[in-house]
């Protein structure tokens, strides 16, 4: 049996999940990074391989698509059957396609609930058993500022964040008395390439309100999530934004509703 703590990270290719990778690689844990496109996983594999040369522990990569049931099975079957059942699942694969509501096709919204919120179950499904068989584990899901409030343009996206929320606040109780902990977290804009591809389609009234917040590093982020879930944290939000809106959200709405509104009318009448 491998002493040694097993990470599975999905979406860890890139962004936020290669980080958080990174991280866990660098601390001594065996890590198993699933990703779909096979080509930019193992190209993140040598980078993180290339940042602690005289490592013993190993970090391997299985390419799979969360959004495939099967493939996500086999996948961690896998990794399991290799360094053993996973000490953390970072469940960091997604995808976010911005829009306004009227123009985008319903294929854009079935896309995303399947890749962002079933490509997560999935996975659970799949390690949750052989966690509450050892009673130790911890589920991690990685949800965003969208899960915690409607905001202009994510009418496709914010749903699957809320549904991530609902999850791990229904799933969080069922799972303490067998030993296995869960951790959300609500990452505020972050320096990825998917953020780089949203804003090339991003509409202009959602920029305006994203615009003023701090865009963070995935390195950033990624010391957080670590941060939060060696102390066990159920909520892990970066930032003072996202950690005023995750306290007081129900609150702060309607003055955020109507702070969005007048960024709005003022965009729509050429008064930006």
């Amino acid at each position: 049996m491998n002493e040694r703590r097993h990470v599975i990270v999905t979406g860890g290719s890139s962004g936020i999940g290669k980080a958080v990778a990174a991280r866990y690689f660098q601390k001594g844990a065996n890590v198993t990074i699933i990703a779909r496109r096979s080509e930019v996983l193992e190209t993140a594999l040598s980078e993180i391989r290339v940042s602690d040369r005289t490592a013993e522990n190993e970090i391997v990569g299985v390419s799979a698509d969360v959004a495939d049931r099967a493939a996500i099975q086999n996948a961690l079957a896998e990794a399991a059957a290799r360094f053993g059942t996973p000490d953390i699942l970072l469940n960091s694969a997604g995808i976010v396609r911005p829009g306004y509501f009227a123009e985008l096709p319903i294929e854009t919204f079935e896309e995303q609930m399947t890749v962002n919120y079933f490509g997560t179950l999935h996975a659970i499904q799949a390690v949750l058993p052989a966690m509450r068989a050892r009673r130790s584990g911890n589920i991690v899901l990685v949800s965003s500022g969208a899960g915690l409030m409607g905001i202009y343009g994510y009418t496709a996206y914010g749903p699957t964040k809320f549904a991530l929320r609902g999850l791990a606040e229904a799933l969080r109780g069922e799972l303490r008395p067998d030993g296995v902990t869960l951790t959300i977290v609500y990452p505020p804009d972050t320096d990825t390439p998917q953020l780089h591809a949203e804003n090339l389609v991003k509409p202009a009234e959602t920029k305006l309100i994203t615009g003023s917040a701090k865009v963070w590093s995935a390195d950033g982020v990624a010391d957080k999530i670590v941060q939060g879930v060696e102390k066990g944290r159920f909520v892990v939000a970066p930032g003072w934004e996202m950690a005023t809106l995750g306290w007081t959200h129900s609150f702060l709405r309607p003055v955020l509703d109507r702070h969005f509104d007048r960024l709005i009318a003022k965009k729509r009448t050429g008064k930006s």
